[in-house]
């Protein structure tokens, strides 16, 4: 099978190289010249385990190719995947001119049926206008004979861990109009459907609602717990307790039940506001999704409250070592990573930040280009060299297990800001440490 995908961000670019490894022809259509005579040179521009690897073997395996012809990804293939970037608009909407413009792409160059499958994260009703693109487009070319399907393919891939999800996916959802689309893409899956059924069918419009509900659901678990972690601050609890308390009911489990600064991602908080507006348009009042966002967007500046009651409300003037600015571990990416409005926050009060992140440094450079109050370090513990005190904003395994000596000697003060709960408060009080963490008894306010 002969398999296009138009767009190369993380998730067209790891759905392509995961088919090219499992045999496929694949062609990646992108707009943008430089990153396509990157991805030629077997070069990527994002930091994925385990990407770049497969798109270099793959690429000279000649199973992977990489245009920016929409034309050489149209003529003579089997089925074209959509996979661009939906960016929310300034309302929250999800913003299509991506995809739409990939539907254009598509049809100008259609001599004969073709499989469009939309695997980019768009709202209920996007199937619809992307075939109504399509049928346009043919009509003013004269060839609305050509027949054509748009299905639905939506991506469960996590960042950090996207190949072997793509490799191994725990569920594949299609949604389909036709018994003629639904076997293509059973056969597209066979490879990954080996074990056990994963594949689930179902109408193209239930299928975009599952990509949202899904990251809907998953990022409401967090706000949650992180509105129980309030809770347990101010009751005298310990929220880690609480969580293995509720995470050995089966019926809850212990994924997503873990506080700190909120989530972040190119995801969880677009997927949340597209589907809030969804709900505007067709007035329904979504008052959970509402407060889940409320609850997230409170959550990301937590440690920025316990730092400014710490040091009596002023710090002006001090500099503080930021441990990850990443959204996530094992990734780059810091689009809405919850590090940037406290890294912000504490730019806005006066204060200096010496940042140490294993991967997304160049990212955070990109951001904010030279600042005076932000110093990019390329260890860990030369961010905490004269440092009022250190702030963990990414659980990264490297931050897991510091040296406790060597951070007391560094730093002005013993003073950690967990927003990871990633210390155990007993042994870093035993190292001499004054610890906050996410979700344990409160402390009152001390000035250093």
């Amino acid at each position: 099978m002969k398999v296009t995908i138009f767009g190369t961000g993380y998730v067209g670019l790891v759905q392509a190289a995961v088919l090219a490894e499992t045999g496929y022809d694949v062609v990646c259509v992108d707009i943008d010249s430089a990153k396509i005579d990157a991805l030629q040179r077997g070069e990527i521009t994002l930091f994925e385990p385990g990407l770049e690897k497969l798109v270099r073997e793959n690429s000279e395996a000649g199973n992977l190719r990489f245009t920016t012809s929409p034309e050489m990804g149209v003529r003579g293939r089997d089925m074209q995947i959509i996979a661009v970037g939906t960016p929310s608009g300034e309302d929250g909407s999800a913003d299509l001119r991506h995809v739409l413009a990939a539907a254009d792409s598509i049809a100008a160059h259609m001599e004969e049926r073709k499989l469009i499958v939309v695997k980019s994260t768009v709202p209920v009703g996007t199937g619809d206008k992307v075939s109504s693109q399509i049928a346009m487009c043919l009509k003013e070319r004269g060839r609305q004979d050509i027949g054509f399907d748009v299905a639905s393919n939506p991506e469960f891939l996590k960042e950090g861990s996207a190949v072997d999800d793509c490799m191994r996916p725990d569920r594949i959802i299609i949604g389909v109009s036709s018994a003629e689309a639904e076997q293509a893409l059973r056969e597209l899956y066979a490879p990954f459907n080996r074990n056990h059924e994963k594949i689930i069918v179902m109408d193209v419009r239930s299928a975009e609602l599952t990509k949202y509900a899904a990251n809907c659901m998953l990022a409401t678990r967090i706000s949650f717990m992180n509105e129980i972690a309030s809770l347990a601050e101010m009751l005298g609890a310990d929220i880690e307790r609480v969580r293995h308390g509720i995470g050995s009911d089966p019926r809850i489990g212990y994924h997503f039940i873990y506080p700190g600064l909120g989530y972040g991602g190119s995801c969880f908080p677009k997927d949340i506001r597209a589907l809030i507006r969804t709900s505007e348009e067709i007035r329904f009042d979504a008052s959970v999704l509402k407060a889940v966002e409320a609850r997230n967007n409170r959550q990301k500046i937590v440690l920025v409250d316990k730092i400014l009651h710490h040091f009596g409300g002023d710090i002006s003037g001090r500099s503080f070592a930021l441990w990850g600015v990443a959204f996530k571990p094992n990734t780059d990416d810091m689009r809405e990573a919850p590090a940037k409005a406290t890294l912000e926050a504490l730019w806005a009060a006066g204060a200096r930040v010496q940042v140490h992140d294993p991967k997304a440094l160049n990212e955070c450079r990109r951001i904010y280009g030279e600042r005076n109050d932000l110093v990019l370090c390329e260890t860990k513990e030369m961010a905490l060299q004269g440092a009022d005190a250190l702030i963990v904003a990414t659980e990264w395994k490297s931050f897991r297990v510091p040296d406790f000596d060597v951070m007391k000697s560094a730093l002005k003060q013993p003073v950690i800001f967990d927003g990871r709960n990633v210390y155990d408060p007993a042994i870093a009080t035993r190292h001499g440490f004054e610890l906050y963490s996410v979700g344990r008894s409160a402390r009152r306010p001390h000035v250093g």
